[in-house]
């Protein structure tokens, strides 16, 4: 089992940054993919970024790549989302992701991934 607890979201104006962490509970964080997902209200939830179990290959959403970077520390249970250049469209509930996708394919399906947090908000004001 694991837990994921995101913190880190909030207001901020275009053109500004925020930095979301994800704290994983439990001693098998090195063995899941990470990933972020968000959900804008009215809308379906989205995927945004992934990484791979040893950060060796990561995943974008066409809308966020060049503006946003996934990263994690292993040694801290911890996975990271660094937004930059924020825009009005990227306001939504974002969520932290774990599971073990089969393909690349797969990293971009929420379906593929088995544990979520209770996720936080961002908003970008214009």
């Amino acid at each position: 089992q694991v837990q994921l607890v995101e913190s880190g979201g909030g207001l901020v104006q275009a053109g500004g940054s925020l930095r979301l962490s994800c704290a994983a509970s439990g001693r098998t964080f090195s063995s899941y993919a990470m990933g972020w997902f968000r959900q804008a209200p009215g809308k379906e939830r989205e995927f945004v970024a992934a990484i791979f179990r040893s950060a060796s290959s990561t995943y974008y959403a066409d809308s966020v790549k060049g503006r946003f970077t996934i990263s994690r520390d292993n040694a801290k249970n911890t996975v990271y989302l660094q937004m930059n250049s924020l825009i009005p469209e990227d306001t939504a509930v974002y969520y932290c992701v774990a599971g073990r996708p089969l393909g690349v394919g797969s990293y971009y399906r929420p379906n593929s991934y088995d544990y979520w947090g209770q996720g936080t908000q961002v908003t970008v004001s214009s």
